[in-house]
């Protein structure tokens, strides 16, 4: 997910709830000409990001040790405008925080003139600092939004800061319905089938201390607004 994740060292882990139950189970909250449908399980789930902490990225084999995480992959722009926000911020960056800045090229910090996907460098996101830099481990556009006293929501791709969210929208006569659930295996495509893990199945990442509708809620807000939080918020009380 990218930088940061909360550290407890050798604190014991809580029990995991709730991870497998059924997501066909969903809270339903209407806005306007939307209805938003959220997968319970895992909201009230204690899922937690486990990057730099156990995470074994998702790559075909187990990578604790490079600290990817789900960054060995360029971020997928959403949309023309979000690249041009990305480019933006990406100049703004201070070289100290960024380890791969030199790696910028004709095409900026994108794979192509497409400008549709983040480039790669060395294995990874060229956004990502590898273990050991000085100025830090993780996603560099995450640091530098903590640094500015922003939202890392506010700086980084929305694919990245959304993970393991996503949501999938489909037309029912005239009613718009976002489904908004965990990622899977199956939502990565041929490639789900081959990397090491995905952190929203199995049990490993259901350790965190809260669940995830209060963990998460920024991305919540971010996603649905913030009327429809604090309506779904108090439906799952």
């Amino acid at each position: 997910m990218g930088a940061k994740a909360d550290a407890r060292g050798t604190k014991p882990r809580p029990t995991p709830r709730r991870y497998a139950q059924d997501v066909n189970d969903y809270v339903e909250v209407a806005d306007g000409e939307t209805l938003w449908r959220f997968e319970r399980g895992f909201l009230e789930s204690n899922w937690t990001c486990l990057w730099g902490r156990g995470c074994k990225g998702i790559l075909d084999h187990p990578a604790e040790e490079l600290q990817q995480g789900c960054c060995s992959v360029g971020a997928e722009m959403a949309d023309a405008e979000e690249a041009m926000t990305t480019s933006a911020l990406a100049a703004t960056l201070p070289v100290h925080l960024w380890q791969h800045h030199a790696a910028r090229d004709a095409n900026d910090v994108f794979s192509s003139g497409e400008r549709s996907n983040t480039k790669v460098v060395d294995g990874a996101c060229i956004f990502l600092n590898r273990p050991g830099f000085a100025g830090g481990a993780g996603c560099v556009l995450h640091l530098a939004a903590e640094a500015a006293g922003e939202s890392p929501t506010d700086w980084k791709p929305s694919v990245c800061w959304q993970l393991p969210i996503r949501v999938d929208w489909q037309m029912h006569g005239e009613v718009e319905h976002a489904t908004v659930r965990r990622w899977s295996r199956a939502d990565w495509g041929e490639e789900g089938t081959t990397m090491a893990w995905c952190c929203t199945e199995g049990s490993d990442a259901y350790v965190g201390e809260q669940q995830v509708v209060d963990s998460l809620a920024t991305e919540l807000t971010g996603i649905a607004g913030q009327s429809v939080y604090v309506q779904l918020r108090a439906r799952l009380r």
